[in-house]
């Protein structure tokens, strides 16, 4: 299963939630396709609510535009 890192790319507040550029997550895939397309983005989501308390899909940030995605295993 592939490992990728997820990171925001730009300062954005929407719906109450501050984003911040460079804040990052770690998704483990169950498939090898990019996890933010995937499955509704759900594994990221999960991610960043885990991580920092944000619903990054209710920010409008769950998107490759937002979000830089990179295979690290």
């Amino acid at each position: 299963m592939p490992l990728f890192q997820i990171t925001t790319k730009n300062r954005k507040q929407c719906n109450g939630i501050r984003i911040e550029p460079g804040m990052s997550v770690q998704v483990v895939s169950q498939s090898v396709g990019n996890p933010v397309t995937t499955n509704g983005g759900q594994p990221v989501v999960d991610a960043f609510m885990r991580m920092y308390g944000i619903d990054i899909k209710k920010a409008g940030c769950l998107n490759t535009v937002d979000l830089n995605v990179e295979r690290i295993g």
